[in-house]
């Protein structure tokens, strides 16, 4: 598997919410593909201390079963070039400009945790977008009922940063709180390789991307088949949360991976891709 890169026009970005200028940038985006070029496209969007990397198990599995597996590096993760501001409708409008980019034709989109929410953002803006949606342990509103929650999540994400360490140093810790005592060890190791390689100012500001964010109004809109993913030790995104978002979204299956945490697709990868593969094949090319 090779890394590769394409240069794509970014699209406008609204500095602030008074200003009606908008600055055009020029960017690219690194991104990692496996599998045929006329295979079934599905593209996995990855969250916040993640990257195109740590979806390696699941390029591998889906690239060999025929797909055109991708996996992108978000803005400012990787190689790809930063936004000039970070919001969630700018992430999203990165992702569509990728897919138009690479003529992706309504792809399965596989959105983990922050990717979830990039993945609901998008969907809101353009419904017709992907042919299915799978929504990984994520969020359809940051902090959910409680906003005293999402700006202690900003802050505990932040202080050891502020105290002077890198992500390189805290990536093995963060990531073993995050995930289920049977969790595959190289699965982890891979996890906190990538987490300790993003920059700290792309964290930050991913990180002050999500308060705020609130997709629940458009969750009964969503077209596209969906399945709703949990992993029954996962504190970041509860199982009950994931369970009234997929009762939001008309026809959306639902599915928990016992004994996994936030980060089931490495936790466990066998069991995440067969789950993912199922609904795929049943729900868009059966």
């Amino acid at each position: 598997m090779t890394e590769r890169y394409i240069a794509i026009a970014e699209p406008r970005h609204q500095l602030t919410q008074q200003e009606t200028e908008q600055v055009p940038t020029q960017g690219g985006i690194t991104y990692r593909e496996m599998g045929p070029a006329d295979g079934v496209p599905i593209l996995f969007l990855h969250g916040l201390g993640g990257g195109a990397r740590q979806f390696t198990p699941q390029l591998d599995y889906f690239g060999a079963a025929g797909y055109r597996a991708l996996a992108w590096d978000m803005p400012g993760y990787g190689g790809s070039a930063p936004l000039p501001l970070v919001t969630m409708d700018a992430l999203a409008a990165a992702a569509l400009a990728f897919m138009a980019a690479l003529a992706l034709a309504r792809p399965v989109l596989v959105g983990h945790s922050l990717g979830g929410m990039v993945l609901l953002t998008l969907l809101a803006h353009a419904p017709h977008a992907a042919r299915a949606a799978v929504l990984s342990q994520t969020s359809a509103a940051f902090g959910g009922r409680d906003p005293a929650w999402a700006t202690q999540f900003v802050h505990s994400r932040l202080a050891p940063l502020d105290a002077g360490h890198n992500l390189a140093e805290l990536a093995p810790g963060m990531v073993a709180s995050m995930v289920g005592a049977g969790a595959d060890p190289s699965g982890l190791a891979l996890a906190a390789d990538v987490m300790g390689h993003t920059p700290a100012s792309t964290y930050r500001d991913s990180l002050h991307a999500m308060p705020g964010f609130d997709q629940r109004a458009s969750l009964a809109r969503i077209a596209v088949p969906t399945l709703v993913l949990a992993g029954t030790l996962d504190r970041s995104a509860p199982p009950a949360g994931m369970q009234r978002m997929a009762a939001a979204i008309p026809g959306a299956r639902y599915a928990e991976m016992p004994g996994t945490g936030h980060l089931a697709h490495l936790e466990n990868a066998d069991e995440f891709n067969r789950l993912v593969e199922g609904f795929v094949t049943s729900r868009v090319v059966g």
